[in-house]
């Protein structure tokens, strides 16, 4: 006897499709009736809707104000909080600023060669070298103050929070939808509240940079520890080691690396706030890079740009190679070079085994500390060398502002007609778009169908009531400027990355070629995008949209390549022994079984765009990262927040709806 086995329609891929085709054919219909019916004034949201957060929010400014000396809340919180960091950012200010510019060299050199080498200690010396000669070497030990004592603050919090969530499935779970708000809201949105809570100054800028950049460090600890050699620690609990001797003795040493990787990323995405920073006071680098694009001194930018890199590019290196060295090798199977005999080396021969260990192991590291502070003794007593000469220059503003002047004058049949016609037949028909053709309800409307059919129901409910949010904070119309220049600089962009991704995959060559370009678009920090592009094509809503493609592609590209580099072997070799083509295998089983990692290429396409399109509201870009500028710089809170919050909601709906989107891919 056979049994059929019944299914239900709604399980078959088919009926799902058609379903959404269905919902897509109904959302269609409506956005046309509403378009073609709706009255032809009230296309934006309707101003008596407005929740009017502006006027208690600039009234709890000015009670903060006038209340931060005496309440309670400032006395015996924020303001011993924001004392402490101060010292914090003063002593390691200091510490850079006081010994002579050599020991600095001398310092950053060490590190560099007892890390990975002689290459490493070039480049660390040669970077801060650089800066001397730009004249940024002041502004460049401000920025490294700032990078170390956000990243001390991420240290003592992150590591612990990582431990406890480590040891906590419940805590793990509580915490992964605030680290996904922190690492998906645009850092813009943390200025305005911290500015409120501690003033104008360096303390809001680290707290600020400090939010930013504490995700990575709390996952990668956490999830260094959960995947710590399990066989280790059972081997512990067998000999009756309690729960924290186990955590401080065998799963923190072999987390370490995960940890280390953790430090690395907390370090870049804090150096990726530097120029934000410094609209609150921050200094350093970022405050060179902003008065120079306030000032369009194309020139001053380059080299605050060009030092931002280089001290990226430093601290991204140091730290890497931190995370590839085995700190339990034995002292055998350390480097041996010039620096692991000398004091150490003399000292490990006159002891006995047991006692020369630690010299043995650690000889490196003991004989450059020696070193370094016999060059400090030497410098105080004797050099005094000080700050950098100011006689020494190498200053490109001159060439680098001719330069301008000359594409200005002689690129212009260019760089003119290409500006006009991204302005003319790209940002304006898509801001016309959302903004005169489309009544408010037709967008909700749009949004919610492709939440829908990306992540279901709860999805649709939840981006159409975001939408909603945002037109009752009266940012709609900003906020569809954004969204305009969102999606075109995604569109944009993805017709760049796939191509790229796709050559990269089935070519090493090119691949090889592409990897040190990426690297480079991918090491720098968002806003030194802007200074080449404001050379060629001036302040406005252009440069916003070139400096967002470039800042987004490497992600893009990256994720695209390793997604189809990762399709199994014997999938492909199946299809070529059917006598598929390079190209037909391509297109029919590479693409498809890679499209999960493109989806989530896409995502992170979004986001990164989401991010420049506010950054570029500083060089004259429209939409709410111009909203969220003129709060900071004009002090209304209300206005910061409102555009804030419109920020966030606008990107956890991009961001959930495309992550709903590559899940639901196979």
């Amino acid at each position: 006897m056979t049994t059929r086995s019944h299914s239900l329609p709604f399980a078959q891929p088919n009926f799902r499709l058609f379903l959404q085709a269905l919902i897509w054919v109904g959302t269609a219909f409506g956005i046309g009736l509403l378009a073609t019916t709706w009255p032809a004034v009230p296309r934006d949201f309707p101003e008596a809707w407005n929740l009017g957060l502006r006027d208690p929010l600039d009234a709890f400014q000015r009670w903060v104000v006038a209340n931060r000396a005496s309440h309670p809340v400032f006395a015996f919180g924020f303001t011993p909080l924001s004392s402490w960091i101060d010292h914090a950012l003063r002593f390691f200010e200091q510490a850079l600023l006081r010994p002579g510019w050599p020991a600095l060299l001398l310092l950053f050199a060490l590190l560099g060669y007892l890390a990975a080498g002689v290459r490493l200690s070039l480049f660390c010396a040669g970077s801060l070298l650089l800066a001397g000669l730009f004249g940024l070497w002041e502004p460049t030990m401000q920025t490294l103050a700032l990078m170390l004592a956000t990243l001390l603050l991420a240290i003592l919090i992150g590591v612990p929070l990582g431990m406890a969530a480590a040891a906590s499935d419940r805590l793990d779970r509580l915490m992964r939808p605030v680290l996904d708000a922190m690492q998906t809201i645009p850092a813009f949105v943390y200025l305005v509240p911290v500015m409120l809570l501690f003033g104008i100054a360096r303390v809001p800028a680290v707290i600020a940079t400090l939010i930013y950049a504490l995700p990575p460090m709390i996952r990668l600890t956490n999830l260094g520890i959960r995947q710590s050699n399990q066989a280790a620690v059972e081997a512990a609990q067998s000999f009756g080691a309690t729960r924290w001797q186990i955590l401080r003795g065998v799963q923190l040493p072999l987390a370490l690396p995960s940890i280390l990787m953790g430090v690395n990323q907390t370090i870049m995405m804090a150096l990726g706030m530097v120029v934000i920073a410094a609209m609150i006071g921050a200094g350093g680098l970022g405050r060179e890079v902003l008065i120079a694009l306030q000032r369009l001194n194309v020139g001053r930018a380059l080299e605050a740009g060009l030092i931002i890199v280089c001290v990226a590019m430093l601290l991204d290196r140091l730290s890497a190679a931190l995370t590839r060295i085995d700190f339990a090798a034995p002292a055998g199977t350390q480097r041996q070079d010039l620096l692991s005999g000398w004091v150490a080396g003399a000292v490990a021969a006159r002891l006995s085994t047991e006692r020369a260990y630690y010299f043995q192991a650690y000889g490196r590291l003991i004989n450059a500390t020696l070193l370094f502070l016999a060059f400090l003794l030497l410098d105080a007593l004797i050099f005094q060398f000080g700050n950098f000469p100011e006689t020494w220059r190498l200053g490109l503003r001159e060439p680098a502002n001719a330069v301008v002047i000359w594409a200005r004058d002689n690129l212009y049949f260019v760089t003119g007609p290409l500006s006009d016609g991204i302005v003319i037949y790209l940002l304006n028909p898509s801001r016309d778009l959302l903004l005169n053709h489309l009544p408010w309800p037709a967008i909700i409307l749009a949004v919610a169908a492709l939440a829908y059919t990306s992540g279901g129901l709860r999805l649709a409910l939840g981006s159409a009531t975001g939408m909603a949010l945002i037109g009752l904070l009266g940012m709609w119309t900003p906020a569809m400027e954004t969204l305009s220049q969102v999606i075109l600089m995604v569109l944009l962009t993805v017709a760049i990355a796939v191509p790229l991704g796709l050559l990269a995959a089935q070519s090493p060559r090119f691949s090889a070629v592409l990897r040190p370009i990426l690297d480079l678009l991918q090491t720098i920090p968002a806003f030194v995008y802007l200074v080449p592009v404001i050379m060629l094509f001036n302040i406005g809503r252009v440069p916003g949209l070139i400096a967002a493609v470039l800042y987004a592609l490497p992600p893009g590209i990256r994720l695209i390549q390793l997604g189809i580099e990762t399709v199994p072997s014997v999938t492909v070799e199946a299809a070529e022994s059917f006598g598929s083509s390079r190209w037909q295998t391509l297109i029919k089983v590479q693409i498809p079984q890679a499209l999960p990692s493109i989806m989530l290429a896409i995502n992170q396409i979004i986001v990164m765009v989401l991010a420049m399109v506010i950054i570029a509201g500083l060089v004259g870009g429209a939409g709410l990262g111009i909203e969220a500028v003129r709060g900071l710089a004009r002090s209304e809170t209300g206005r910061g927040i409102e555009a804030g919050l419109a920020i966030m909601i606008l990107a956890i709906i991009l961001d959930r709806i495309t992550q709903a989107w590559a899940k639901s891919k196979p």
